[in-house]
Formats: C-alpha cells, sequence, structure tokens
C-alpha cells in the first residue's frame, strides 16, 4: 500500500499488484485493470480492503477519501476534490452521502474512467432519482454506469462494459461451490467461494459452514450474514418491500442451498 499527500490534505492510497493480465480490451492486456474506489468511513474503507487483499493480482486499486459533513448540494466539485485523481478504468462510488454521488461525472473526467459501479446499500446515501440522474449525464459522456442495489446483487449481466463485467467476474452476488466430507457427507467439508460480495462477508460465512450439518447450512449461512456484519441497510426498502440487508443475507442463502442440490444433497437425503 503507497499513499502520497495532495492538496487540501485528502489522501490517495494505492495498492499495486503485479502479474497476468484480465480479460479487458488488446490495449488493456499486460497491464491488469486500474479501479479508483470513492469512499467517506468505514462502509467503503472495509469494501476497499477486502477487494485489495482478494482481487486479481494485476489489478491496481487506489481509493479516495471524501471528508464527512459535505453539503446537500455540491456547486463545485473542485472544492472537495484533488488537482488529479489517479487514471482508472473503472470508478466506484462508496460515499455515505448523496454529495460524493453528485461529483462522480467530476471524478471520471479527472480519473478518465470508463466504467462507474455506483451501487445503493443505503438508499439516503444514493437515492434513486439521483442515480437515474447521474446515470443520463455519465450516458451524455459516453460513460457506463451500473446501480446494484444492494451491490453484492451485482452481475456480468448487469452491463456489457468490459471493466464492469471483470470486476463482476470477483466481487458482486455471491456464488459458492459446498464439497462435503468423504466420510459424512451430512457436514460440509469445504466452501470454494467462487464470487465474493464486495464486503468480504461470502468469505466469513464459507469459513464458519465448514463442519455445519448439510441441513442447517443454508440458515446458519444466514445468520453468519448478519454477523459478518452485513454494510446493507436496516430500512425497509419501498422497491423491494423488504430490507436491504436482508435481501443480501437471502441472496446468500439462495446460493448455499443451490450448492447444497448441486451436490445431489437435499433436505431429504438420510
Amino acid at each position: 500500500m503507497k499513499s502520497r499527500e495532495i492538496p487540501r490534505k485528502e489522501e490517495i492510497h494505492r495498492h499495486h499488484s503485479p502479474s497476468s493480465a484480465g480479460e479487458m480490451g488488446k490495449d488493456e492486456v499486460g497491464r491488469g485493470m486500474r479501479i479508483l474506489i470513492a469512499i467517506q468511513g468505514y462502509y467503503g474503507e472495509r469494501m476497499v480492503e477486502n477487494i485489495q487483499r482478494h482481487c486479481p493480482a494485476n489489478w491496481t486499486v487506489n481509493h479516495f477519501t471524501f471528508p464527512g459533513g459535505l453539503p446537500a448540494i455540491i456547486d463545485d466539485a473542485d472544492e472537495f476534490l484533488p488537482r488529479e485523481l489517479p487514471a482508472a478504468d473503472l470508478l466506484i462510488s462508496l460515499g455515505e452521502h448523496p454529495g460524493v454521488a453528485q461529483m462522480i461525472p467530476d471524478m471520471v473526467k479527472k480519473s478518465g474512467a470508463r466504467a462507474v459501479i455506483a451501487p445503493a446499500d443505503n438508499r439516503a446515501w444514493l437515492p434513486f432519482g439521483l442515480a437515474r440522474q447521474i446515470q443520463k449525464k455519465l450516458e451524455s459522456m459516453g460513460i457506463d454506469m451500473v446501480h446494484p442495489v444492494p451491490f453484492c446483487t451485482l452481475t456480468e449481466k448487469d452491463s456489457q462494459n468490459p471493466y464492469i463485467q471483470e470486476f463482476a467476474r470477483h466481487f458482486g452476488k455471491p456464488d459458492v461451490d459446498i464439497e462435503f466430507y468423504k466420510d459424512d457427507r451430512h457436514r460440509v467439508g469445504k466452501v470454494t467461494v467462487k464470487r465474493e460480495a464486495p464486503c468480504g462477508s461470502t468469505r466469513f460465512v464459507a469459513d464458519h459452514l465448514v463442519g455445519v450439518w448439510f441441513r442447517e447450512a443454508t440458515e446458519q449461512a444466514g445468520l453468519l450474514h448478519h454477523q459478518s456484519p452485513c454494510m446493507a441497510t436496516m430500512v425497509m426498502d419501498r422497491e423491494f418491500e423488504d430490507t436491504l440487508m436482508h435481501r443480501a443475507g437471502n441472496i446468500l442463502k439462495q446460493t448455499v442451498q443451490q450448492s447444497i442440490k448441486d451436490a445431489g444433497l437435499d433436505r431429504y437425503s438420510v
């Protein structure tokens, strides 16, 4: 991890990992994907830490931290942004205030990003109307944007943009493989994470499912998801008629249940 001081006492933190190329365009082969993540507090910090720890080795992951207490309306983004931002292919906005989202087009211009992921794990941080407004602005700039609600619903099918697809191959909607002890197919022996929630909860659940009786694994996954803890809000969401935390937990439970079925076990197995 490297960092350097920039104007206004903000910091840009950089994580570099050299290795093989990802599945990008021909001009990107050899250098991998460059990601800039805009954060504002613990919510974003936890996402950055997990993505840096488990991303492909040829990705470069930088993050920029906004201050708290932003005004409701951002009249001049230059008051809160540095003179320059690290070059990026993909911008991920994880602010905890609508003001951060309002500055997405400005961050795109400064970083050169060609795609944006702006999730909503809390609608108060990025209301639907504001997300649509930003998306239209980016479309006029030729920039693709997705708005997963919550972040852990993201899949490769959500966009045709190669940078969003590359990210979604590794982070987004949880996908796991479950193996069972050869001498006891009633208990979980190993859980392999194929794609994880950006916050890291999938790995937490996977580690703690080992040894659990298969009939209890699905419900146990839901309990562990809350203990990790989930970063989504517990406020009731009008679109889904449920909380985003429950929505995230149900997504994880469904992938665990599907993996159990794929292994040939069901609730009636002996």
